[in-house]
């Protein structure tokens, strides 16, 4: 219920704001869980992918974030839980499974950190664990335009144009390596982002 109110109104914002801009949503899965790998450039992304994608999202968030009781609670109800970063967060990725598992989808940005346009980060392996172990979709997302939109260190938006694009399921097979993984699914996310 407060996923698809906030969604609502954060659809309208968006469209008002910064005329979201919407490619491949033909790609998401119309049922079972999915994890949506994406390229991360502000905090405004995981906002901008839940306005994009037609089907309920779930997002692990850097557990920081839920020091404040309120904004905690708010990430709450939207379907966000906890991860501690730079870290091994083996309740955050059993937690990951538990929700795959259950149909729902799931945000994971592969560099753990905000970059920016044309910086990218060593994905982390931890992608690659939850594909290898879970066997779901991976489907690439490509954000564009949040960085300017709200860029690092800004106390307010600005009025900038924002793009989501969706990519085809990327074909993870039974390959052991959840590194090689990782590095493959960001290689799609950069693929993905030249052509849109």
């Amino acid at each position: 219920m407060h996923y698809f109110l906030s969604r609502s109104t954060f659809v309208l914002l968006f469209k008002i704001l910064f005329r979201i801009k919407v490619q491949g949503s033909e790609n998401i899965p119309r049922r079972g869980g999915f994890i949506l790998a994406s390229n991360h450039l502000s905090y405004l992304d995981p906002i901008a992918l839940g306005v994009a994608c037609y089907r309920r999202l779930d997002f692990m968030a850097r557990h920081d974030l839920f020091s404040n009781p309120l904004f905690g609670k708010a990430l709450l109800n939207v379907g966000a839980f906890a991860v501690k970063r730079n870290s091994a967060d083996a309740s955050a990725l059993k937690e990951a499974i538990r929700r795959l598992r259950r149909g729902s989808g799931l945000v994971v940005f592969p560099e753990g950190s905000r970059g920016f346009e044309g910086r990218r980060f060593d994905p982390q392996a931890g992608i690659g664990f939850l594909a290898a172990k879970t066997k779901v979709p991976v489907i690439p997302a490509y954000i564009k335009g949040t960085d300017k939109a709200l860029p690092k260190g800004a106390k307010f938006i600005r009025l900038h144009r924002i793009s989501v694009s969706f990519g085809r399921e990327i074909p993870i097979g039974h390959k052991k390596d959840y590194q090689d993984i990782a590095k493959e699914i960001m290689a799609e996310i950069c693929r993905l982002g030249e052509n849109s």
